[in-house]
């Protein structure tokens, strides 16, 4: 295991356990207003929580009530791209991998101008640490969505460990702040 995997680990387990210990949390949709590209955006991807993620819902909530679409993750098959099915609200979700939840196979594939992702720990240059398995990076090495990191004020780390393949954010919402990333906005 390389020197930057063990950091990777290390972080992964300690930020795991602070994210256990904070109470559950849903955003204000009122921070939205501080999010220049949510103003913009026509395609928004958030995600159905799970294990201690935040709950990003009454952000999706306010995207349907301004008009917007709406999608949610679907992890096709292990080590693949996700793709981004639209959800409304009401919508019937079922299981996928991983235990992840989503819409059913009918609904469309829509490609989301603005993506929230989930993470364990963040940097002000957009680096993001995530659970692991890749799917994020995966996904947004392949979109030229404006991706938005959704956390706790405790997981801000002064320096995320970042390999080649780790894809950085372009905002962070937090419940105290919006933060735009401090980094050149790269795009395939």
């Amino acid at each position: 295991m390389s020197d930057q995997s063990e950091q990777k680990r290390q972080l992964r387990q300690k930020m795991s356990l602070l994210r256990k210990a904070l109470p559950p949390l849903q955003f204000a949709p009122s921070l939205l207003n501080k999010l220049p590209p949510f103003q913009t955006s026509q395609i928004v991807a958030g995600y159905w929580p799970m294990a201690q993620e935040i709950d990003v819902r009454p952000f999706l909530f306010a995207a349907l009530a301004q008009g917007k679409k709406c999608t949610l993750p679907v992890v096709v098959q292990q080590n693949a791209p996700l793709i981004f099915r639209q959800w409304q609200s009401g919508d019937a979700l079922e299981e996928g991998l991983h235990r992840t939840v989503h819409p059913f196979e009918g609904q469309p594939i829509l490609q989301p101008d603005l993506i929230f992702v989930p993470l364990l720990a963040f940097d002000h240059m957009g680096g993001r640490l995530g659970f692991g398995g890749g799917y994020y990076d995966r996904t947004l090495s392949t979109l030229e969505s404006v991706r938005v990191g959704v956390a706790y004020d405790e997981q801000e780390v002064d320096s995320v460990p970042m390999d080649e393949f780790d894809q950085r954010l372009d905002w962070i919402v937090t419940p105290t702040q919006v933060i735009q990333c401090q980094h050149e906005i790269k795009r395939n």
